[in-house]
């Protein structure tokens, strides 16, 4: 099959392109600039101008080009980008589709389960209608965008995604550095649903749906369950931060060493009792709190065997120095690090 891709350079895209060479299809990439191979086609989404010369024989296109949502801060100015790469790309598109002797067979064009808005714990299916919020407006113009192959018969899909779970970008490809290094944590009180598919089932997805001839509209595009970010990124450090130990001085947590009473270990920046406190943040609360620190046997054995023996007796929320104990940071604090997730 011939198949014209935009945004082949992309996360998806790039894995989609991959994928269709490997099955022995014919892939036509899209490009931004004067055609410089035989698999490229030159157009301009922001001048309206794609070269249709190129898509003869064409029986599919697979729409994904648009700016990166997670690449900069929404200012004013890069949410005009984020629209403008978008609608005017489509319409752009659509219309010089709509306008061809002999049009390709299906559009598969990518969008957001960004088109529902806020929906907290409600479960919401293709049936449902537009949420509010910036990714709403923006899902809605980007699919009225297609009106024109949709008028010109083609089979138009609307593939919603949810986030995409890959190593080399997206959300997921952001979060791993910060988790490999420890610093990774829940975002707020971490309820908010990440509803999320593999890079290789969304590939798989996109393939599907260019041959499913019965499908048109929008089809969302998501794994079968839903987590929440508590859930994705405690998953995220058990795999990724392994063996990384900090230890956590909360008094509340119930997972006490045998060794160290008082005391318990946070393993990929969890208690093993299921605190949800990065041991950092423990630490710090603990100090905050006037918690008592335990015995450390090692300093209790060097007091021993000083002349006389003696061992200065450390009160109840107080350092051995007789320093209150929220004057005295924990082993390992860093005053100027933001411990509070």
């Amino acid at each position: 099959m011939r198949i014209a891709v935009t945004g082949s350079t992309g996360l998806i895209g790039s894995a989609l392109t991959r994928s269709l060479h490997a099955e022995g299809h014919e892939v036509l990439r899209l490009v931004r600039r004067p055609a410089a191979a035989d698999d490229e086609v030159a157009w301009d989404p922001r001048g309206g101008h794609v070269d249709t010369a190129g898509l003869l024989g064409c029986e599919a296109v697979v729409h994904l080009a648009g700016a990166g949502v997670g690449d900069h801060r929404w200012t004013r100015k890069y949410k005009r980008e984020l629209r403008d790469s978008r609608v005017l790309g489509t319409r752009t598109l659509t219309r010089a589709l709509a306008g061809m002797a002999t049009p390709p067979r299906v559009l598969v064009a990518g969008t957001a389960i960004g088109y529902y808005g806020d929906t907290g714990s409600r479960a919401v299916d293709e049936s449902a209608p537009a949420g509010d919020g910036f990714l709403a407006e923006l899902c809605q113009e980007w699919e009225a965008a297609a009106r024109p192959a949709e008028d010109a018969g083609i089979r138009t899909v609307f593939a919603r995604t949810g986030l995409v779970v890959a190593r080399g970008g997206g959300a997921w490809g952001r979060l791993f550095p910060l988790f490999r290094a420890g610093l990774g944590g829940r975002l707020g009180d971490g309820r908010q649903f990440w509803s999320h598919i593999a890079l290789h089932d969304q590939v798989a997805a996109l393939r599907f749906l260019l041959d499913a001839e019965a499908l048109a509209g929008p089809v969302n595009l998501t794994a079968p369950q839903p987590a929440t970010n508590r859930e994705v990124t405690a998953a995220m450090g058990r795999v990724l931060q392994g063996r990384r130990r900090s230890r956590c001085r909360r008094r509340c947590c119930g997972s006490l060493s045998a060794s160290s009473p008082g005391t318990c270990w946070a393993a990929s920046g969890y208690c093993r009792a299921g605190c949800s406190t990065p041991g950092s943040a423990s630490r710090s609360r603990a100090w905050r709190t006037r918690s008592a620190a335990p015995p450390d046997p090692a300093r209790a054995r060097r007091a021993e065997a000083r002349p006389g023996g003696a061992v200065r007796e450390r009160r109840p929320g107080r350092h051995a120095s007789g320093r209150p104990l929220r004057d005295v940071p924990p082993r390992g604090h860093t005053p100027n690090a933001r411990t509070r997730v």
